[in-house]
């Protein structure tokens, strides 16, 4: 994979060299002091300060920490690009000279190392690159070009808050909406596809009820511990028994809380959960089938009162325009090498990026980008220990530097480009 080729004959690119190293130092800067969804005040200041000196007109505190920069240059397409800023409760373990130690008060008052696990430090580089690299050169193009810091993507409310907080009202509709994501894959590599692109995903939190005894005493109880294995295994059988095999959902459960001590039998349990689906018909069957196996398990063991279902946050199927995509597509591939552009599968991963192009009935096209060493992932590819390359969201996450940041930037405009007239 020729990962150093890039056409200079764009007129923003040929800039691109000598700004990488000062978005090298924006990102290690991000990397290095992560902030939680919608407490990213320190990020949205930077990603403001830059818009600013571009000569972008800049709106800050959209959706509570949500950033906007308009560059109007003269009749033409709107073209919004959005990056997301947030980062997670995650202890970082990379080792990296730059890696974060901060620790931050989450919203239920618990102080939680935090982290970039999932790349977002990484989309604030790229957009803000992709902005100056336009600004400089918007004597090669016309339209207006919008670009969007997104707060509290981990937490699926932040492109919601910023359309609740009147971005429609404030902003001109664009005519296509643009993003990206760091993921697992060669750096240099791109990869999407027309359809649905990443999965809903529905978490959910669940309450179940016993009553508390003696450990030397189980019979006095209705063990809520007993109950919540039982229910985390019937959980299981939802995908592998009720679904057909080419229909797809993932059931995850993520935590199971219950009981301080060994020899307490508690009162209650808790289980989280995570539901992900690429059909309507196939995540309401799924929820139903949770449902219903939580309240059976509970009235199998006698418990005193039905379990409570709680809904903690929905991502919606981010669905790619397929003539959007095309476009971008076709822009890629006349940029990048052909070994560079692949069509992948639906992501189980899931995204409110597409609130932003659903909800404004705008196209919007959404797209990943490589950010795996190249021989690392070729060597595990071969080995069948892909599995082993740390994901997203794991405390050992880190794209490498090179060349994922000039990738991301480049696609960035390129895929922009296709809509900006010359």
């Amino acid at each position: 994979m020729n990962t150093k080729e890039t056409s200079s004959s764009d007129p923003a690119l040929v800039r691109l060299p000598g700004l990488l190293p000062e978005l090298e130092a924006l990102y290690t800067d991000v990397h290095a002091h992560p902030e939680l969804s919608m407490q990213e005040t320190r990020t949205a200041g930077l990603a403001a300060e830059r818009l600013r000196a571009a000569g972008y007109d800049v709106m800050t505190a959209i959706g509570k920490t949500g950033v906007v920069g308009l560059l109007r240059n003269g009749p033409g397409a709107t073209v919004m690009l959005r990056a997301d800023m947030d980062a997670l409760p995650v202890e970082e373990a990379t080792e990296l000279p730059y890696a974060s130690k901060v620790r931050a008060t989450d919203r239920d008052g618990k102080t939680v190392p935090v982290m970039h696990a999932c790349g977002h430090d990484m989309h604030v580089a790229w957009l803000v690159g992709a902005t100056a690299l336009f600004a400089q050169a918007r004597d090669t193009w016309r339209g207006t070009l919008m670009a969007v810091f997104q707060p509290a993507e981990e937490t699926a409310e932040g492109a919601q808050a910023m359309i609740d907080d009147g971005l429609f009202d404030r902003f001109p509709k664009p005519d296509v909406v643009l993003g990206q994501h760091v993921m697992v894959g060669p750096a240099g590599a791109i990869g999407g596809r027309a359809g649905a692109i990443t999965s809903a995903a529905d978490s959910l939190q669940i309450r179940l009820f016993g009553r508390g005894a003696h450990g030397s005493m189980p019979q006095a109880s209705i063990d809520p511990v007993v109950m919540a294995a039982a229910t985390v295994m019937r959980l299981q059988t939802i995908v592998s028994r009720e679904l057909a095999a080419a229909e797809a959902a993932v059931v995850t459960i993520g935590s199971l809380q219950a009981g301080t001590k060994e020899n307490v039998i508690p009162e209650e349990a808790v289980i989280k959960l995570n539901v992900r689906s690429f059909d309507e018909g196939v995540r309401q069957r799924v929820l139903a089938a949770i449902e219903r196996i939580v309240n059976a398990e509970a009235a199998a063991s006698g418990a005193p009162r039905p379990p409570e279902i709680t809904p903690l946050d929905r991502y919606p199927l981010v669905v790619n325009d397929p003539a959007a995509s095309k476009r971008v597509a076709d822009a890629f591939r006349r940029h990048f090498s052909a070994d560079r552009v692949r069509e992948t599968g639906p992501a189980p991963a899931s995204e409110d990026f597409g609130s932003f192009g659903a909800e404004w009935h705008a196209p919007s096209v959404f797209w990943f980008v490589g950010g795996t060493d190249p021989d690392r992932y070729a060597k595990a590819k071969q080995a069948g220990r892909l599995n082993e390359i740390p994901t997203n969201h794991n405390p050992r996450f880190a794209p490498v530097i090179h060349p994922t940041l000039q990738t991301g930037v480049e696609a960035l405009i390129v895929a922009a480009r296709a809509w900006l007239a010359p």
